[in-house]
């Protein structure tokens, strides 16, 4: 439930303090907060904890004569956090002067000479008529979780990325562009770098500059097991991951899900599904991911977010999954489906604009911002086809470029009909990135063609170029292929360790007991329903491992 809107009273008298403390109280208190403070200071302390948290001050009522800090001074200061919320002075006949002055200065709204009694007529019509104008121009805000940042801060970007794929709600405040962004930098105990993230919940806590683990603990995620041994570990939760969640749990296995980022993985950040069974209008990679989870958690299995494993060590008959702050867990199997990621570009201006202009998937997190701007989508497969499509609801223009001749090699046939049918999506084709430029964030791409050298003069880059497999953490731990990807199967014999008398099991890795499904095995098909189809399959063959020990 939203807290209610405030009504402070600032006076260093006690008696008085307490007076008018009590008289609002009797008038108001069903519908407003009646906070209370002894001096200018204490008051603005309080103004800046009640910005912090979110909730709105509706009334300030303010004596004049206070020592150290007067009221103009202290409404002068606490308009800057809370400007929207009406003002009144309390005054002797003497400072009828400075209140008229303070008409001009800080749009004071009333001045009322002490004593105000009878309330009935000297104090709660004029209060009446205030807070009905605040209350006719209120706008309640956001109650919940507010990320403070500058719109080109790579970590920003991160955060928000991270925010939106756990499907966790929050606003977002620019320090440097919007109004209540700077209220809420006002607000903190001490100055903060814009380039640095601030995290500031309902509750009032704040945190500079958190990484992903410390967010995830401060909105309640799971990041530690809850116990020490499971039948099944499964490390990656994107659709192979969930799909051996959901069958492993329902099939009875214990089961522990372990992410490293967000659910869905890399399909999590697809704009738009359209050719998964079932889904005939399509469904966006995050719906799935979320529908995805909660079966999973329905069905029993426990998840662990922003927990990256180090690695996975070997205790026959048991397998001990190894996690990167150095805390452990046995299990009798293990399924990585720790997927791919996107190649990072390796050319000028890549680096110094990453977060910043330039991202690596991500368009569904920072489409919004290109709105009337022009973008490039830099790749051929189906998530740069997604991503244009998505973009093109926003972007004034949508550049796509390629290194091949065509798109129908790499790109399903229904998105490439999409794009063709969009006047907003420009197909750049036989071109390779050569520099990114910008001071601070992205100003322009320039890509070496056939026909010579094609400079772009765009906002963004999403980048969507070749795949690489997340297992440089399997190292020496299972065989892998030249590219990383893992080997299982009818590829895996002596030459790649295995030592058994059986052979390895259709998903099974060179280590007895370890399955790899998705993207992240050698020679998969690269689609979401493959991915899912291999999770599901992989907890097939963990049983008949288990049958055998």
């Amino acid at each position: 439930m939203a807290a209610k809107p405030a009504i402070l009273a600032v006076d260093d008298d006690p008696p008085v303090l307490r007076a008018v403390e009590r008289d609002l109280r009797a008038r108001y208190g069903p519908d407003y907060r009646v906070l209370a403070a002894g001096s200018g200071a204490d008051a603005l302390e309080l103004v800046r904890e009640l910005t912090r948290r979110g909730d709105p001050v509706a009334l300030f009522v303010v004596d004049q004569r206070m020592p150290t800090m007067t009221g103009t001074e202290f409404l002068t200061e606490a308009l800057v956090l809370q400007p929207d919320a009406k003002r009144i002075l309390l005054t002797a006949y003497a400072d009828t002067d400075v209140a008229i002055r303070a008409i001009n200065e800080i749009r004071l709204d009333q001045y009322l000479l002490k004593p105000w009694d009878p309330p009935e007529e000297r104090l709660y019509p004029v209060l009446d008529d205030l807070l009905a104008d605040w209350v006719a121009a209120f706008r309640p805000p956001f109650e919940g979780l507010r990320l403070l940042s500058s719109r080109w801060a790579p970590r920003g970007h991160d955060i928000r990325d991270f925010l939106t794929r756990n499907q966790v709600p929050y606003a977002w405040l620019d320090p440097e562009a919007d109004e209540a962004g700077r209220h809420l930098a006002a607000s903190l105990e001490e100055p903060v770098d814009p380039i640095l993230p601030v995290v500031a919940f309902a509750d009032g806590r704040v945190l500079v500059d958190p990484s992903n683990r410390e967010l995830a603990d401060a909105i309640g995620l799971s990041t530690h097991a809850a116990l020490p041994f499971y039948d099944l570990v499964i490390v990656g939760a994107g659709p192979a991951g969930l799909a051996a969640a959901v069958y492993g749990a329902s099939e009875g296995l214990k089961t522990l899900l372990i992410e490293r980022e967000a659910p869905g993985g890399q399909a999590g950040t697809t704009s738009r599904i359209e050719n998964y069974l079932g889904f005939p209008s399509g469904l966006t990679g995050s719906d799935l991911a979320r529908r995805a989870l909660a079966q999973a958690r329905r069905l029993g299995a426990e998840i662990l977010s922003s927990q990256e494993v180090a690695t996975v060590g070997r205790a026959d008959p048991y397998r001990t999954v190894i996690m990167g702050d150095g805390a452990e867990v046995s299990c009798q199997a293990v399924v990585v489906a720790t997927g791919v990621s996107y190649r990072q570009l390796d050319v000028p201006g890549a680096v110094e604009l990453a977060g910043a202009g330039v991202y690596y998937g991500a368009a569904t997190t920072e489409a919004i911002l290109y709105r009337d701007a022009e973008v490039a989508v830099i790749g051929a497969g189906n998530s740069a086809g997604q991503a244009a499509v998505h973009l093109s609801r926003f972007a004034r223009r949508v550049h796509l470029v390629v290194r091949g001749d065509d798109l129908v090699a790499g790109m399903s046939t229904y998105l490439i009909e999409q794009m063709a049918a969009l006047e907003n999506v420009e197909l750049h084709t036989g071109a390779q990135t050569s520099e990114l430029r910008g001071t601070g964030h992205l100003e322009g791409a320039t890509f070496t063609t056939t026909d010579g050298e094609l400079k772009l003069e765009v906002s963004a880059a999403f980048i969507f170029i070749g795949q690489q497999p997340r297992t440089a953490w399997l190292e020496g731990v299972v065989a892998r292929d030249p590219r990383g990807f893992v080997l299982t199967g009818s590829d895996i014999g002596p030459a790649q360790g295995w030592n058994l008398d059986r052979e390895p099991l259709l998903l099974e890795s060179s280590l007895p007991g370890l399955f790899a499904a998705g993207d992240v095995r050698h020679d998969s098909v690269k689609r979401i329903a493959s991915a899912v189809g291999e999770g599901a399959m992989a907890v097939q063959l963990v049983h008949l491992y288990l049958a055998e020990l």
